[in-house]
């Protein structure tokens, strides 16, 4: 694995993130909105905005926070959010679905391939950490190429991706032509044990709590504490960014 081939991945909220994430050697960016939800789909007006930045972004394709079995109206949502970003400027989306036997719901992410693809041919396709709750992420990881995926976001199954390190190689070695990609948890001291696994590229979210954006007033929802929002940390980027190009 050499230097050069491994990406440098960071999942943003906003044009001002992507801009950060561009400047300071960021490959290219995921793009959601409620990250503390562990992500959500961003809107289309989010998208064109980052889109302008000159950065490729991923667009996340999640409809909700929670798990990962969605109804029939979730899924024909997730659908048109597929086709809308991509027609918005995406690089490419982020997307997922299980079965409640957690296995891979096969029908579903056809479907979203589909619909990407139907906007752009090369549009590319990343199975998110929906993987990490499957019963077996390298036997997930194997049918994704049959798919047509591009790559997956995993943490090996585990909390964080260095403790999911020795299933992430497994799965560089089941998924084939499918890429892997690192992520959760990752800080830029974990790099090398990432790249190690033989992973094409590192994800983490670079984010800090922006200062002066905490308030102590009316709870706007249940999950609301009053904490102030993430922003992109332009001196995590550029350590990640040292950190890749340092390994080999």
């Amino acid at each position: 694995m050499t230097t050069a081939s491994v990406a440098l991945e960071i999942a943003v909220t906003s044009p001002a993130g992507a801009v950060v994430a561009r400047e300071h050697g960021a490959d290219r960016v995921e793009l959601c909105v409620g990250l503390e939800l562990g992500g959500l789909t961003p809107s289309q007006a989010l998208v064109e905005t980052v889109h302008e930045t000159g950065i490729p972004a991923h667009a996340l394709v999640r409809c909700r926070p929670g798990g990962f079995v969605h109804d029939r109206g979730e899924l024909e949502l997730m659908e048109r959010e597929v086709r809308t970003v991509l027609r918005s400027g995406a690089a490419g989306v982020v997307v997922g679905a299980l079965r409640p036997d957690r296995t891979l719901d096969v029908d579903a992410l056809r479907r979203f391939v589909d619909a990407a693809r139907s906007v752009s041919a090369v549009a590319e396709v990343t199975l998110h950490r929906a993987v990490d709750h499957t019963a077996d992420p390298v036997r997930a990881a194997a049918a994704l190429h049959d798919l047509g995926f591009t790559r997956v976001l995993t943490s090996g199954g585990a909390s964080t991706a260095v403790a999911g390190a020795g299933t992430i190689t497994r799965m560089v070695d089941a998924a084939g032509s499918v890429q892997v990609m690192a992520g959760a948890g990752v800080t830029p001291a974990d790099v090398p044990a990432l790249v190690a696994t033989g992973a094409a590229a590192v994800h983490l979210s670079a984010k800090r709590r922006a200062s002066g954006s905490a308030h102590a007033g009316v709870p706007m929802g249940g999950s609301d504490d009053g904490s102030a929002h993430f922003v992109t940390d332009a001196e995590v980027v550029a350590a990640a960014r040292r950190a890749v190009d340092a390994v080999g």
